[in-house]
């Protein structure tokens, strides 16, 4: 098992170390997410899913306007706004003390939904690399930024998984090590590494990472992020639908905890809390 590693960043005008794993709770302000229960687009349906997130222990919510599952076509930045107008402010009516992350890798968005909305955290599936001007609009809004590994676009990432000779664990590290520091030089404080499960990556590429996770961890030096609540990884092994992996969320949950990982991004934030009072209590036990 992985020794916890504490860090602390600044979250609301507050320093916040986390000293156990986190959990994130996801809700989707979109029609086509690929977990329908995920979806709350009407402000009463969002903050019903979001007062239950709370009440079971959730750390940090995450709101999205834009789907970005593999294959998916994104609404324009107009759109994605408009959502997040209606979900980010019924979000914090419900949980005015959880932190809120905001779901985009567009740097308008981004802005307006730190500076008008009320997030807290902005949360990347591009990693910068679908908006030029998202590293200088995170650092403009001194915030936690989540840089996520991936390739191309949601709608051509499953084509992008060819990592060469020296394959996915090294590539995707290598990557994020580099981007990390161009961040940290432009100010960036609190970076928070996703090694972007399910983005551009095989199943195979998945379990590679996760297997090597301990690694990546210790390596890159910064908080790190999992989201692998009932992708792929999990439907394709398994042969299940999305809605009955449940089980399998769990178990790779608990395997990145005791890999280290600092937030697991989930759809089910009572099972994962409870995942990660269990692992706790174990890690903490002589």
């Amino acid at each position: 098992m992985q020794q916890f590693i504490k860090h602390s960043m600044r979250l609301g005008g507050r320093l916040l170390t986390i000293e156990r794993p986190l959990v994130m709770g996801v809700v989707n302000a979109t029609p086509d997410s690929f977990y329908a229960a995920s979806r709350a687009m009407d402000p009463a349906d969002i903050e019903r899913k979001v007062r239950e997130m709370v009440d079971a222990g959730v750390d940090v919510i995450d709101m999205g306007g834009c789907s970005t599952r593999p294959g998916s076509q994104s609404p324009d930045a107009g759109e994605e706004l408009a959502r997040l107008r209606v979900a980010l402010p019924a979000a914090r009516r419900a949980a005015p003390d959880v932190p809120l992350s905001v779901d985009t890798y567009r740097a308008a968005v981004a802005t307006e939904a730190v500076e008008r909305l009320g997030a807290d955290i902005v949360n990347d599936i591009s990693g910068g690399t679908l908006d030029d001007d998202m590293f200088a609009a995170v650092a403009a809004l001194r915030v936690p930024y989540v840089l996520t590994h991936s390739r191309g676009t949601p709608a051509t990432m499953s084509s992008m998984t060819d990592y060469g000779e020296r394959g996915v664990v090294a590539e995707v590290t290598e990557w994020l090590m580099r981007r990390i520091d161009i961040l940290h030089g432009m100010g960036v404080a609190d970076v928070i590494a996703d090694p972007g499960f399910g983005f551009a990556k095989t199943v195979e590429q998945n379990y590679a990472l996760m297997a090597h996770l301990a690694y990546m961890v210790q390596s890159l030096g910064v908080p790190m992020l999992v989201g692998v609540s009932r992708k792929s990884m999990i439907t394709r092994v398994t042969g299940d639908s999305a809605e009955d992996t449940l089980p399998g969320t769990v178990a790779l949950n608990t395997a990145a905890m005791l890999a280290g990982a600092h937030i697991v991004r989930v759809h089910d934030v009572r099972a994962a809390v409870q995942a990660r009072e269990v692992i706790c209590r174990l890690l903490t036990t002589d």
